[in-house]
Order: structure tokens, then sequence, then C-alpha cells
């Protein structure tokens, strides 16, 4: 039986197309960094099941499916059908279900570690369990403009090498639950424009030990532009490192 990838990467969703992440990642860490990633869209095989044998998880995704559909804002230009198609509520649903978050839980406790890019934060808001392991969960992000992302712990393995860099991009917002002195990035937004009475500024990057294993996020990611900003392609290279511990 042929041996497994190092990582198995949940990508791709309603708003982030699965080709732009895997494109992305493809060059910087598979091809650059030589990390082997198995990709699937398919949320139902994040398991435990699936999550043997793999040293990393990586979660690209937001927590929503929507069984139903889209409607009508699903749709562009306006669908013109004859025999017409049933009209159907568009409605989102969480996908994750607690065996799931368990399964991610007992992965990272038992040793493995875990890359939650972006919109993971999403996952979070609907699992306690997740969001225990993630320590955060999302607040929301304003539309796509420039944002600036300052390196809070320039000492940190995983900001060696890199430095504060601007991206135009969704600048995620969030409540995190963890130590401040796991935060080695925040985003800002240099204009004053802030989200939601929640300010300019928040955590766009934290990492720490959970049970025998690591965990880290990294905020930036809806556009391949802002994935292969060059400053931060170093940082998701140290990121991996860091996590796998080879620095």
């Amino acid at each position: 039986m042929p041996e497994k990838s190092t990582a198995f990467a949940v990508i791709g969703d309603r708003y982030h197309n699965s080709d732009y992440i895997r494109t992305a990642l493809g060059k910087t860490l598979v091809g650059d960094l030589g990390l082997t990633i198995d990709f699937t869209d398919d949320v139902k095989l994040l398991n435990a099941e699936t999550l043997r044998g793999y040293k990393m998880l990586i979660t690209f995704r937001d927590g929503m499916i929507w069984p139903q559909g889209y409607g009508a804002g699903g749709s562009l230009p306006p669908n013109i059908s004859e025999p017409p198609v049933p009209e159907v509520e568009a409605t989102a649903v969480d996908w994750i279900t607690e065996p799931q978050a368990q399964a991610v839980k007992n992965f990272v406790e038992g040793g493995g570690v875990a890359l939650f890019y972006h919109n993971s934060t999403y996952i979070a808001r609907g699992n306690a369990t997740f969001r225990a392991v993630l320590g955060a969960a999302t607040e929301g992000h304003p539309p796509v403009r420039p944002f600036k992302v300052t390196l809070t712990d320039p000492d940190h393995p995983i900001t060696q090498g890199a430095s504060d860099f601007i991206v135009t991009d969704e600048q995620h917002y969030m409540t995190y639950d963890g130590d401040p002195a796991h935060v080695f990035m925040r985003s800002i937004n240099e204009d004053g424009l802030g989200f939601n009475e929640l300010g300019t500024t928040c955590e766009a990057g934290w990492a720490y030990d959970y049970g025998k294993g690591r965990i880290c996020y990294l905020s930036p990611g809806h556009t391949v532009a802002a994935l292969w900003n060059p400053a931060y392609v170093k940082i998701q290279q140290n990121a991996v490192r860091w996590l796998l511990r080879e620095i």
C-alpha cells in the first residue's frame, strides 16, 4: 500500500474556489517547499479514518454548505429555463459534525499538526470543539481592500526572514481566545477603515502547541496574489516547517 502524503487538505467552498487554493499552495508549499498534499473539497472526508496516517491537516474553507443551491443570486446572468427550475430558498447550514470536530482535536492532541487558513474561523463559529483547537471564531470581514500585515513577534520561527507586507484581500476579524503571546502578526487598515465597530486591526496569525501536536492560523488568503506575496510565502513555508518541527 503506498505511503500517504504528509498533509491532508480540506479546501474550497461557495466563495473560495478550490482551484485557486490548489494552484496557490501547489506552487508555494508543494512545488517550492516539497510538501506532499492530498487535496479534497469533500467535507465528509474529514474524519478520524481519513486522518489516520497523515502528519498534517490543512483547512482552507468556511463552515457552510448549501444543500438547496445558491438561489437566484447564484445564477449569472439571470436564469432562464423552460420548463422553469423550481424556486428554492438558499439556506446555508454548518457542515462540521461533532465527531468530525473531535477527530480534528484527537488528531492534534495525539501529535498531528494543523495549518488553518483564512476562512477556517467560520468553521469554528458553529462548533466549540473545533474552536478550542483553532483558538478563535469569526466575526466576519469587510469587502476586499488593501491592508497591512505587521509582524508583532519578529523573533518567532514562523516570521524569520519575513517582513511586514501589504495585500489586497479580505481582512478577517475574529474573536481570539488564546494567549496573546502566541500571536505573531496582526492586520491593520492604514486608511482608518474599520469593520462593525471592531476597529481597524485584528489578530492575523498565531501558533501554539496543543497536546502533543501543534497548530498555526494564517489569516490572508482570498486571492492567489495575496497568497503569493513574497513575505507571506516565507511565513507560510516557515509555518509548515515549524509545525513539522523542522525549525
